[in-house]
C-alpha cells in the first residue's frame, strides 16, 4: 500500500503508523459495516488500540446485538458502547411510518438532534478522552464523491479530531483483510448485501423473512413501516 494514491494525501498505513507511535487508544466509528471491520482489523495490526462505539437506527434489533456481542468478544473488548443514531431521532422527530395517535407524543418529546461532531464528542467525554482522535472506515475507492472530499480535504481533520485510517484501500483489500482475520461478517450480507441502513424495500423485505422478530420490533418503533412493502409490491 498505498492501494490508491492522491497527490499530497498521505497514505493510510502512515497514518495508522503515526498513531501507534503516540501510544494513545483511538475511538472507532463502528457500523459492523465490512469498511468499519477492516479499519478496526488495520488499526490492530499497527498495534493501536481501539475503543469502539456503534450507533444502532432502532433500538433492540437482535441480529444487530449479537453481532455486537460477537464482534466485542473476537476482539476482546467487551461489550461495545452502543448509542443512538441521528438518523433515529430524525425518523421519530419527521413522524416517519407514524400512526396519528402517535405524532402529538413524539412531537412533545423534543428529541434532540446530535450531529455527528457532536456524538463524537460526547463518547469522548464518556470515555474521559477529550483529545482522542475518532478513526472511521470511510475509503475513497466507495464512491466518486468520497474520493473528491479526500482529494480536496484529505483523510485527517485536525479540528474534529478525525482520521479515515483505511482510506486507500480498495474492497478486495478490505475482504482479504477480513479473510485473513477470519472474522465472520454480520448477517446483513447475506440478506441485504450491506450493512443494515434504512428503512426502505431492500431492507424490510429482507428483515421481514430472515428475522421476523426483528421486523416486528421495526413496526414497534414504526408501526406503518409495513407500507413500505405494501408500496413496493404495487
Amino acid at each position: 500500500m498505498p492501494v490508491i494514491e492522491i497527490e499530497g494525501v498521505p497514505p493510510s498505513a502512515t497514518l495508522r503508523k503515526e498513531l501507534a507511535e503516540a501510544g494513545k487508544p483511538v475511538l472507532l466509528s463502528f457500523s459492523r459495516g465490512k469498511d468499519s471491520l477492516a479499519a478496526w482489523l488495520a488499526l490492530r495490526d499497527a498495534d493501536v488500540e481501539v475503543i469502539p462505539y456503534h450507533l444502532y437506527l432502532v433500538p433492540g434489533l437482535r441480529f444487530v446485538e449479537e453481532s455486537l456481542a460477537y464482534m466485542g468478544e473476537f476482539f476482546g473488548c467487551g461489550p461495545i458502547l452502543n448509542l443512538p443514531h441521528p438518523s433515529l431521532y430524525r425518523w421519530l422527530t419527521a413522524l416517519v411510518y407514524q400512526p396519528p395517535e402517535r405524532c402529538a407524543l413524539i412531537e412533545a418529546a423534543t428529541l434532540p438532534q446530535f450531529t455527528y461532531t457532536e456524538l463524537n464528542d460526547l463518547v469522548r467525554e464518556h470515555y474521559d478522552m477529550p483529545e482522542a482522535w475518532v478513526c472511521d472506515g470511510v475509503r475513497a475507492a466507495d464512491s466518486p464523491n468520497r474520493r473528491m472530499a479526500l482529494k480536496s480535504h484529505g483523510p485527517i481533520n485536525n479540528t474534529a479530531r478525525t482520521q479515515k485510517v483505511v482510506w486507500d484501500w480498495r474492497k478486495a483489500d478490505v475482504m482479504g483483510a477480513i479473510e485473513r482475520a477470519g472474522v465472520q461478517l454480520p448477517p446483513d450480507y447475506l440478506w441485504f448485501g450491506r450493512s443494515f441502513d434504512g428503512l426502505d424495500h431492500r431492507f424490510l423485505a429482507q428483515l421481514k423473512t430472515y428475522a421476523p422478530d426483528d421486523y416486528q420490533r421495526v413496526l414497534d418503533w414504526f408501526p406503518l413501516a409495513d407500507m413500505e412493502l405494501f408500496r413496493a409490491d404495487l
